[in-house]
């Protein structure tokens, strides 16, 4: 796997970004949760002039072997629908990366189907993954890739002079391999960690569990019970997803900041975390969805959400509604008057 280093955000000026927060013509904390949210853009880009400049939308597409065992209302062909469909301007993604002037990239990285590569970017390492409930969902070379390949993503987006960026995710049957890495790395009963996905009715959900459950068994019958963190990623996840992780953690590398959004994004979050505790600092935490469990493995993280909108569509929708809160915080530290330039008297 590629090494990252990945330092924590160095907080030697953090008395001089609360000072300047503190003279901002106001009464001291009344902005709350943007004043928080200044202090860590600002450690994050190491300054007291924060920007926002040419913020980044990765849309990151893969389909799932496990999606073949019905863990899924839909069936593995909206993954690819749904990305000829973000092509042509159609999705919510689209809409909110207009509406706040994010650049939008969309990239197979193991859709199950032959795509316009003239617009979508062509990083497939396969079509899907293997089912893991039988088998590892890819192999060390496979994970390896996509690792990389989000990774590179980062770089291009940095090579534009972007400093914030958001990654969402479309991928049928990608809750299935979240719910398992929350379970396992979050030790948190596999039961509570599965959700609808999608809109599974009950019968639906049942099925979910035993196939989960099983799955997970016989992982531990390989694997043993104490695996490490890479092997778990590799047996379960997505390759959209193990590109997120990659991003993730080559955008904390780089000193971006980086919008999380979503139950699948959140558990890619929390492996990136396990192989690089540092990222956390440059994490965003911008949406708790209504999908069974989101909160929980916020709280494992220790993470607090900008918003609860009851978001659970995926594709990053929830970072990008999320974006105007920390432009907010970047312009309070901008454009925001202080009490000596505008002869106000500081009373405290």
């Amino acid at each position: 796997m590629k090494h990252f280093q990945i330092h924590p955000a160095d907080r030697a000026m953090a008395a001089a970004i609360q000072e300047k927060t503190d003279n901002l013509n106001k009464p001291k904390g009344s902005l709350g949760r943007l004043e928080e949210l200044a202090m860590q853009v600002c450690l994050v880009q190491q300054t007291l002039s924060p920007s926002a400049a040419h913020p980044c939308h990765l849309l990151l597409g893969g389909d799932h072997g496990i999606e073949r065992e019905g863990v899924s209302v839909s069936p593995r062909e909206v993954t690819w629908q749904q990305m000829i469909n973000f092509s042509h301007g159609g999705g919510a993604v689209n809409m909110f990366c207009r509406q706040h002037g994010f650049t939008l990239r969309l990239v197979d990285v193991g859709v199950d189907h032959t795509l316009d590569y003239n617009v979508i970017i062509d990083r497939k390492i396969a079509r899907g993954t293997r089912n893991f409930l039988y088998e590892p969902a890819m192999t060390e070379e496979q994970f390896d890739r996509a690792i990389q390949v989000g990774s590179d993503l980062v770089d291009d987006c940095c090579e534009e002079g972007c400093r914030i960026i958001c990654i969402g995710e479309m991928g049928i049957g990608n809750t299935s391999p979240s719910s398992v890495w929350m379970h396992i790395f979050g030790d948190i009963p596999l039961d509570d960690c599965i959700g609808a996905g999608a809109g599974l009715d009950a019968p639906g959900m049942a099925r979910k569990r035993m196939v989960l459950a099983k799955a997970v068994e016989r992982f531990r019958e390989s694997e043993g019970t104490d695996p490490g963190t890479t092997t778990v990623l590799r047996y379960f996840g997505g390759f959209e997803m193990v590109a997120a992780i990659g991003a993730m953690l080559r955008a904390a590398e780089q000193s971006l900041v980086i919008l999380v959004d979503g139950f699948i994004m959140t558990a890619c979050a929390l492996a990136a975390i396990r192989l690089h505790p540092a990222a956390k600092d440059y994490m965003v935490f911008t949406h708790c969805g209504d999908e069974s469990g989101h909160k929980r493995m916020l709280d494992i993280i220790g993470a607090k959400p900008l918003l609860q909108l009851g978001l659970r569509l995926g594709e990053g929708t929830g970072a990008l509604c999320a974006f105007p809160i920390v432009d907010s915080a970047i312009r309070m530290m901008n454009e925001m008057n202080n009490f000596q330039n505008a002869n106000i008297t500081k009373y405290f």
